[in-house]
């Protein structure tokens, strides 16, 4: 959160635990579904009693139109006209909602109806009042025929007034046929027959000078529509919680900015603008708590030249967003930038007043802002002051010593603040390395030395990490080779025991060389070496690690060759999770899932055989075959058994075992013949023909159509050769003896191209398959 103060660059759990339950809180409050129920609770109780909830939702939602809405009908009901006109005054200018704005005509009207010419002349200005402000709305083409017909009704005594009313009238009717609203096509429409029915003559001229602008505003009215149509006007404005529908409708409004940005009616600038500016309160009322969308707003009246106007978007945006250091800077930053210093140091001295939001950064920037506008002095003063703030950190030590040096040119008060600083922030390693780089800048290296020595000296050896490895590389640049070989050896010894990785393993390790020897983007060794090194000192890390490892939880008495190297990594750090690969099991490119049989299975009357597509199931540490393919290889035929069991080996992917039973199962193989195959008996039937598929089984067809030989199916690259002296009306020739295609997949397209061809007398075939055969029977 913007507002809690910089004071570590850590958290503690109890701050963790207090950010956790105040944006907890902070949803509670804006729960969406608990507003609607007590808004629909508000609906049914008497006035008195509902006004508090009413007043504790717009509270929490002040751009919520349809609440507004209900709470202004609820007063109208019981003729409140005192409470319902302070509630207009409240939300009118802030929701610009069509809704809303009517339901304020509805009264006014009803108000004024009863007072004659005065109460005619009081709706017209409050008809005026809203188009003023909604009349660019999409969804005012209403209004304004509301409008137009309020004027016509109005009496006129005598020829002067009613020409003044006809004047009134077209006015509203040129504006309104030039403003992209609904309706605007029957708003045409009636202007046209309006102007018929006061002069035909003059109507010829009219509309044909406004043609062109209707034609215009319908054509913008269609693409506007388009973006008005993504819009939820019923979402409430909720702080942002990264939701899909949250980031949708900033999407939807932003398309929809951008379009308006690009006056596509090319209208004048002052008229762009009005609508512009109308479509970016709109958005406020749904994306209330976006500080980019209030920010853009007030950059674009800036870049339009309205400064004051952006002043006043940064005003209404710290209100809605008090806490939102952003908008806080942004606008002190234009008060500075068009000279109202006085405003700008007011800004800075309202955010630092309060303590709650007094953050370390808050300190600097006001440093900063006093230095450019009051100067030196000033920004001395309130630095010394600052240094008793309960939020005061290192960080406004190392920014005003900076600048003090850098843009002060003083080296001497940079360096006392330094020291200064050091008595409070001796345990923070990245203030010393700050010091430390101040004094590298003037080439101090007695006093580099010093500072690192006492730092050292006083810091835990599991924060002196990078202090030690600046300090090395300090020496490796300033200093000689004893001093430099020193320096590596006392960090070695320093840091030996935070971890096993900084053990005295590494005593005289190559990469200490590397380090020594290289400097920005140089090696002095390529990059194979380095991958090398990189690779022996992971070995190392590991070595006394794979012993304690001799074993594995669960009864295993190896370690597996392939996870090794994870079991030795399991205790590298706590803050990585390894898997644990006691429960894991070597792959074997004969498992697949949905089978269910371990491959050393022996099912009774088939072959001890490897069926296709075998899993182990792990029960309790032993293999168990599960129950489904035992109950479907106890319906399964012996026949189509023996011939799974001789099926060849398979190159290639393992098919699913559910297609090869489809396949076999709609194969000709003859029961009767095969019902009792003995398990040493299944191959010598299958090769002597029985139950076993022939040439003519496979193909489908007679002895004029031969089954291919094993060249045919086997794809080749290159040049296919024919095969020499072939038999073709051998029709005894069973599978077993001739070489069998090794893909079951293949069998089947073969026995479905031969039933085409049987049928047509030609077939055509290999690119279903693999695109590697073809070829035509006749």
């Amino acid at each position: 959160m913007a507002s809690m103060p910089v004071v570590e660059d850590r958290l503690e759990p109890e701050s963790k635990e207090k950010n956790s339950a105040t944006d907890k809180a902070v949803d509670d409050k804006y729960n969406v579904e608990s507003a609607e129920l007590r808004a629909n609770e508000a609906m049914r109780l008497p006035i008195l009693e509902a006004i508090p909830i009413y007043e504790q939702l717009l509270t929490l939602f002040p751009t919520a139109a349809k609440y507004w809405k209900q709470y202004v009908e609820a007063h109208m009901a019981v003729n409140n006209d005192d409470a319902t006109k302070q509630i207009f005054s409240r939300c009118l200018l802030n929701c610009l909602q069509v809704p809303l704005w009517r339901c304020y005509i509805k009264f006014i009207r009803k108000s004024n109806d009863k007072k004659g010419l005065e109460g005619q002349e009081e709706t017209k200005k409050a008809y005026d009042f809203m188009l003023n402000y909604v009349g660019v709305d999409i969804a005012s083409g209403p209004v304004w025929m509301e409008y137009i017909t309020f004027l016509k009704s109005l009496p006129a005594s005598h020829p002067q007034e009613e020409s003044l009313r006809m004047i009134a009238v077209r006015k509203v009717y040129q504006k309104a046929i030039v403003t992209p609203v609904h309706h605007i096509e029957q708003i045409w429409r009636d202007y046209e027959n309006f102007e018929n029915s006061v002069s035909r003559q003059l109507a010829k001229g009219l509309i044909s000078e406004y043609q062109p602008k209707f034609n215009s505003a319908r054509a913008v009215y269609r693409e506007r529509k388009k973006y008005i149509d993504e819009i939820d006007w019923n979402m409430l404005a909720v702080p942002p919680t990264g939701s899909y529908k949250e980031e949708m409708q900033w999407m939807a409004w932003k398309k929809l900015l951008e379009f308006e940005k690009g006056n596509p009616q090319r209208i004048d600038n002052v008229s762009s603008n009005k609508r512009i500016t109308f479509t970016y309160e709109q958005c406020l009322m749904y994306l209330y708590h976006c500080p980019d969308i209030w920010y853009e707003y007030a950059t674009w009246h800036a870049k339009c030249g309205a400064l004051d106007s952006a002043v006043k978007v940064f005003q209404r945006a710290l209100k809605a967003l008090p806490d939102s250091e952003m908008l806080r800077y942004a606008y002190a930053e234009l008060e500075e930038s068009r000279g109202a210093i006085p405003s700008a140091k007011k800004i800075y001295e309202i955010f630092l007043g309060d303590e709650a939001n007094a953050t370390a950064l808050a300190h600097i920037q006001f440093i900063r802002f006093l230095r450019r506008t009051e100067g030196v002095e000033a920004a001395r003063k309130y630095f010394l002051d600052a240094r008793k703030s309960p939020n005061c950190t290192y960080h406004v030590y190392v920014a005003y010593a900076m600048t003090a040096f850098c843009l002060d040119k003083d080296p001497k008060m940079a360096h006392n603040v330094f020291e200064a600083g050091l008595k409070r922030f001796m345990q923070e390693p990245v203030y010393i390395l700050e010091y430390a780089d101040f004094l590298t800048r003037l080439n101090d290296d007695r006093n580099i030395r010093a500072l690192f020595e006492r730092a050292l000296s006083s810091l835990r050896p599991e924060d002196s990490v990078e202090v030690w490895k600046r300090f090395v590389r300090f020496e490796q640049t300033y200093g000689d080779l004893a001093s430099m070989l020193k320096v590596e050896q006392r960090r070695k010894e320093a840091l030996s025991g935070i971890s096993e990785e900084n053990s005295s393993v590494f005593e005289g390790s190559l990469q200490d060389v590397v380090s020594r020897y290289s400097f920005m983007d140089l090696w002095p060794c390529s990059t194979r070496d380095l991958d090398h090194l990189a690779r022996q000192e992971w070995l190392v890390n590991n070595i006394n690690k794979k012993s304690d490892k001799s074993t594995i939880l669960g009864g295993s008495g190896f370690i597996d060759k392939s996870t090794a190297g994870l079991i030795s990594n399991a205790n590298v750090t706590s803050n990585v999770v390894y898997p644990d690969v006691t429960q894991m099991m070597t792959y074997d490119p004969r498992q697949k899932l949905g089978t269910g049989i371990p491959p050393n299975t022996t099912i009774p009357g088939v072959p001890p055989n490897n069926l296709s597509n075998p899993v182990v199931t792990i029960v309790s540490g032993q293999a168990q075959a599960t129950d489904p393919f035992d109950e479907i290889l106890k319906s399964t035929p012996p026949a189509l058994l023996a011939f799974l069991t001789n099926l060849p080996a398979i190159e290639g992917p393992t098919p699913n075992v559910d297609v090869v039973l489809s396949i076999c199962l709609q194969s000709d193989i003859p029961r009767s013949q095969t019902e009792n195959v003995r398990p040493g008996t299944a191959t010598k039937q299958l090769s002597s023909g029985v139950g076993g598929p022939t040439t003519s089984d496979l193909s489908g067809s007679t002895k004029s159509h031969p089954a291919p030989s094993v060249s045919s199916y086997k794809p080749t690259r290159g040049k296919r050769k024919e095969p020499e002296n072939r038999q073709d009306d051998d029709d005894t020739r069973t599978v077993q003896s001739q070489p069998l295609p090794r893909d079951a997949f293949r069998i089947r397209q073969f026995q479905k191209a031969r039933r085409t061809a049987s049928q047509t007398g030609s077939a055509s075939y290999g690119s279903a398959i693999s695109g590697d055969l073809s070829g035509s029977t006749s």
